[in-house]
């Protein structure tokens, strides 16, 4: 198999990732009845935010968080979500590349959908946590 090598390659990742997710009975009402995402319109997008991730061509200028944000409003979207989105991504990539950028494909997914989900949750997107010394007793 070939790694993910330019536009046309992701172009093709993210129509296998949403054929499958649009059909998934977990995450698929989410895209369809809840966001009613317009496939058409949303692929380029997508492809927009995949393709500076991967190939940090700087073509994706929105804000993905505050998307979700206004999703998870509508449909409070839980870490059983996230984590079946992880699975799907994983499967697609795994399905069709091999190579540095696909690892790194399932390495960002991982980290975005993780800090969506702590961000959705009130906390900090990052993974870390800022510890903070115990009161001294005296």
């Amino acid at each position: 198999m070939d790694d993910i090598a330019d536009r046309t390659d992701i172009e093709r990742l993210i129509v296998a990732f949403y054929t499958t997710a649009f059909a998934d009975p977990l995450i698929g009402p989410i895209f369809t009845d809840v966001a009613h995402l317009d496939l058409d319109r949303h692929l380029p997008i997508m492809a927009d935010f995949w393709e500076t991730v991967l190939l940090r061509a700087g073509t994706y200028r929105r804000n993905a968080l505050q998307l979700h944000q206004l999703l998870h409003a509508r449909h409070p979207l839980a870490a059983r979500h996230f984590a079946r989105w992880l699975e799907i991504w994983t499967a697609t990539v795994d399905d069709r590349f091999a190579g540095e950028v696909a690892e790194r494909a399932k390495v960002q997914a991982a980290r975005i959908a993780g800090s969506i989900e702590r961000r959705l949750a009130g906390g900090s997107g990052s993974e870390l946590v800022t510890l903070t010394r115990r009161p001294e007793s005296s």
